[in-house]
């Protein structure tokens, strides 16, 4: 089974432009996410897939696997489609450009699930919400799987919601996934679907067609890069574990 991992980054994010050129530490952020991904030996390849010539020039700079795409693509998705179509594999996993702490264990358990399960086409990511995270927060995508761990929903908003009060886990959806070619394909020539549009969730256009979507799920310790003020937990946290770049990352 061939496997390659891919880092979908765009320059023109509209709440943090740059975002996968940030520094942290001296090194860009896609360096970080990009060197994490390196340490999973299951992966055939790994690419980061931009439309940005910033983006690109830095990558060739610094020795990272990287391929140009179409600005035209509204999702990461997308974009991992059209590597599908120039890069030939069996699975692709998506690793997010904001996520320069990203644990390889994390990666392999996807990958895991996917050998055991090899017919299983979407396989997603979910982790237990922190205490110091607020659920209301519409940038964090809530989780609601069943017991035997397909994927129900996905939302912005807190659910499932407590009607009686009761205490309840709340799961967050991690922005890794791996997918078949085929679902890359299916996916790249479908039209955006109703509630994918109002959530702005890009996985919801496999669940509105029927597709079956296993969560695995993971203890991710990593910390996104949703705003610029996020740089400075992931530089903090960079120092509190002794990470020195180019060295022991």
């Amino acid at each position: 089974m061939k496997i390659i991992g891919v880092i979908p980054a765009r320059y023109k994010s509209s709440r943090f432009p740059g975002k996968p050129l940030a520094d942290i530490c001296g090194k860009p952020m896609i360096w970080w996410v990009y060197n994490q991904c390196k340490k999973v030996e299951d992966f055939d390849a790994v690419y980061v897939a931009t439309d940005d010539d910033k983006i690109f020039d830095t990558c060739k700079t610094l020795g990272i696997e990287v391929i140009m795409t179409s600005e035209s693509h509204k999702t990461g998705t997308d974009r991992l489609g059209e590597v599908a179509q120039l890069v030939d594999a069996d699975f692709y996993i998506n690793v997010q450009g904001d996520e320069p702490l990203i644990e390889p264990a994390t990666i392999k358990k996807i990958i895991e699930y996917k050998k055991a399960n090899p017919n299983i086409e979407v396989i997603n990511s979910m982790t237990l919400l922190n205490d110091d995270e607020i659920v209301e927060k519409n940038t964090i995508v809530k989780v609601v799987s069943a017991d035997n761990g397909e994927l129900i929903y996905l939302s912005r908003s807190p659910v499932p919601y407590p009607k009686n009060g009761q205490k309840i886990d709340y799961y967050k959806h991690l922005g890794l996934y791996g997918l078949s070619r085929e679902a890359l394909l299916f996916y790249s020539q479908t039209p955006r679907s109703k509630i994918e549009q109002i959530e702005d969730i890009e996985m919801l256009r496999f669940l509105e067609n029927g597709y079956t979507i296993k969560i695995v799920e993971v203890d991710s310790s990593t910390i996104g890069v949703d705003l610029e003020c996020d740089i400075d937990r992931v530089e903090a946290a960079v120092k509190q574990r002794g990470i020195i770049p180019g060295v022991n990352f």
